[in-house]
């Protein structure tokens, strides 16, 4: 009895305070933050779906190939004699349950013109040296590929240094470079939309695309998923935009080669996160970031991934905000880490709220105390049930990208892999959506006052915004990082069997050198 009373009480006190003015202002901030991401949702939605349409009607006008290019006649021989060359980076570390069919999707594109690929590991003894060089082999002359050791990092992220040891190797005459990330799944046409769209328009500074996660079932692939979601919003604009993918860049070789606005300096000097730092160079010299429609790749997270790995790398997206560039940079860094966190817990407050006004008004009809505060209070249930259909609408909203994205990505890929959404648990959306924001707050934070951070084995201490110490954990790291719960350590797995799309590629390969392999 004792205990009911106490909740009462409890009760009583906490509906009273959640409709004072402030609470009352919260409750609504929620749903104005609810409602404005619905809404970005749906501009999104309407830009990726101009794509499918356009597609369709490409399709039904004679181009089977509409997945590839919109205009058949680009297919013609004269027409990819003239394309350029491009050199494809992918630095790499570990080895996952999807690292290899991502791989063949990016090894396996349909583009005309000349492209290499360069595999950067950290050495030998990575599980994906193995790996990668098994698929290579596969292929044998078809392509043209290699594996490149680029050593242990001293001065930035063994990431970026891997991708400069890349950028130090491409040919000489290559007029584009592409940085893929292992996670990311190409389409067959996504080289040559890329291209297409750096060759449309030269004030392209970087050209890049975004994930499209495909969560495997736990509360931690639906945190990340949740997580993106927002992001993924600044990235279907269909041109111009302010946000840069790491997991897909492509910039003009000549900027590498002439160290443009200083950008192998400032990635190698002390630079630990790549997206970050070039998109504050972007926008330091006001160049273009572009962000085509139809750059949108699936991501499957690994089927085991837990709770602390997706903690894990919510600490790795924090970190970020605290490298820099420059002072402006470093401000600009300060307004986002702010502005998510107050964000974050402004979302999450009013459903505790709600949550205190509708057990109030459960508990009510037994209790006499109770009974007076929910008349005196009715606004609470009010500010409650608008919520609730903002929640609403933002799912649905959610639910409608969600859906155009993955059929777009299934037209782009049509012997791809195919991506339903009947695989989405909304319930577990939600909650990740109430977990992600709350605990976004904490990350940042812990990320601020450590100023370290464990990413794949390797601890990396910032000082003044740039990287000064690295440790290697290998001894006591974990066996496994990352979001495709990648193999840290050797471990040898045979590649699958090859699609008709890569038997098309070699036979691209082959015509475009057909002495080669008529000797």
């Amino acid at each position: 009895m004792a205990a009911w009373e106490a909740l009462d009480a409890y009760l009583a006190g906490t509906s009273k305070a959640f409709v004072t003015p402030i609470a009352i202002f919260v409750q609504i901030q929620g749903c104005v933050i609810c409602l404005t991401l619905a809404v970005g949702w749906c501009f999104a939605a309407f830009v990726r779906n101009r794509v499918i349409r356009r597609m369709k009607h490409n399709i039904e006008g004679g181009n089977p190939f509409a997945f590839i290019c919109e205009d058949i006649n680009d297919l013609e021989h004269s027409a990819q004699l003239n394309l350029p060359r491009v050199s494809v980076v992918m630095p790499l570390k570990g080895f996952g349950e999807h690292n290899l069919q991502n791989w063949r999707s990016q090894i396996t594109s349909l583009y005309g013109g000349p492209v290499e690929f360069i595999f950067v590991v950290e050495s030998t003894d990575d599980p994906a040296y193995n790996a990668v060089s098994l698929l290579i082999s596969e292929f044998k002359d078809n392509i043209d590929a290699k594996v490149v050791i680029a050593g242990l990092s001293t001065t930035c992220s063994q990431k970026i240094h891997n991708q400069l040891v890349g950028v130090e190797r491409m040919h000489k005459d290559s007029k584009y470079v592409l940085f893929l990330d292992d996670d990311v799944r190409l389409h067959p046409g996504s080289i040559g939309a890329l291209t297409a769209e750096m060759e449309k328009n030269p004030e392209i500074f970087i050209q890049t695309g975004y994930p499209l996660d495909l969560p495997s079932g736990s509360l931690g692939s639906y945190c990340i998923y949740e997580y993106h979601m927002p992001c993924s919003m600044g990235f279907a604009t269909g041109g111009k935009t302010f946000f840069l993918w790491g997991g897909c860049m492509m910039m003009h070789a000549e900027d590498f080669r002439k160290d443009l606005y200083g950008i192998v300096s400032g990635l190698q000097d002390g630079g630990y996160s790549d997206d970050m730092t070039l998109a504050a160079i972007a926008g330091q010299y006001k160049r273009l970031i572009s962000s085509p429609p139809v750059a949108v790749f699936p991501h499957p997270l690994a089927s085991d991934l837990s709770f602390s790995r997706y903690w894990n790398y919510l600490r790795k997206q924090t970190f970020v905000l605290e490298s820099y560039v420059s002072r402006v940079n470093w401000l600009m860094n300060r307004a986002l880490f702010s502005s998510h966190c107050y964000l974050s817990w402004g979302f999450v407050w009013p459903y505790f709220m709600a949550m205190i006004h509708v057990a109030t008004a459960l508990r009510a009809p037994y209790s006499e105390r109770l009974s007076t505060e929910v008349s005196d209070s009715s606004c609470g249930l009010l500010l409650a049930g608008c919520l609730l259909v903002c929640t609403l609408i933002e799912l649905t909203s959610m639910w409608n990208l969600t859906k155009v994205e993955i059929q777009l990505c299934n037209i782009l890929s049509p012997e791809g892999p195919r991506v339903s959404l009947g695989s989405y648990n909304w319930g577990l959306v939600f909650l990740a959506m109430l977990v992600d924001n709350f605990l976004y707050p904490i990350s940042a934070m812990r990320s601020h006052f450590s100023q370290s951070i464990n990413w794949s084995g390797i601890r990396y201490y910032l000082k003044d915004g740039k990287i000064n110490k690295i440790e290697r954990l290998k001894e006591n790291g974990s066996n496994y990082t990352d979001l495709g719960g990648k193999h840290l350590y050797r471990k040898m797995i045979c590649p699958p069997k090859t699609s008709f799309l890569s038997s098309l590629s070699r036979s691209l390969v082959q015509w475009r050198q057909p002495k080669k392999y008529d000797s």
